[in-house]
């Protein structure tokens, strides 16, 4: 059998093609144990006039640690995150998302990150994340629909 490379379903809001999400890069190595990537946020990630909606700021945030988390040992799941919100974060700003691993043993991986506008931290996470079995991901219909697609893959790749 062959090895399953970190990966997010296509539908993801934070790394996918979701037509909503932000759409962050993938890592494209295992193991890593810092992220960056460039983030913006539009109009339908509003709140109030110009602002981007908190609960959004938290969910970018953590899919930085996650994307980070999962390619360090995969696959990794959010146990708990923490969010500081700085000052307001604006809507149609080029912003600097960055994550690194801060400890890492047994089955939990802690990842702490930082959202930039220039050189102003407007929010920051703490978030520890746990390896979990690929078994996790098959308690849904679409999960076990994207497992079966992923074992079609490998299978055919072993040929």
């Amino acid at each position: 059998m062959g090895v399953v490379p970190p990966h997010h379903d296509p539908a993801c809001w934070g790394c996918g093609d979701n037509p909503d999400g932000i759409h962050l890069p993938q890592p494209t190595e295992e193991g890593i144990e810092r992220y960056e990537a460039v983030v913006i946020f539009g109009e339908r990630h509003q709140a109030g006039p110009g602002i981007v909606h908190g609960g959004l700021v938290a969910a970018a945030l953590d899919e930085a640690c996650g994307l980070l988390a999962t390619w360090h040992r995969f696959p990794a799941v959010t146990a708990r995150i923490f969010v500081r919100y700085r000052r307001p974060v604006l809507i149609n700003h080029e912003l600097a998302l960055a994550s690194w691993v801060t400890d890492s043993r047994g089955r939990r991986v802690h990842v702490d990150a930082k959202l930039r506008d220039g050189d102003e931290v407007v929010a920051e996470a703490r978030g520890a994340f746990v390896h979990v079995p690929l078994d996790h991901f098959l308690a849904t219909p679409e999960g076990r629909a994207a497992g079966e697609a992923w074992r079609k893959r490998l299978h055919r790749n072993e040929d």
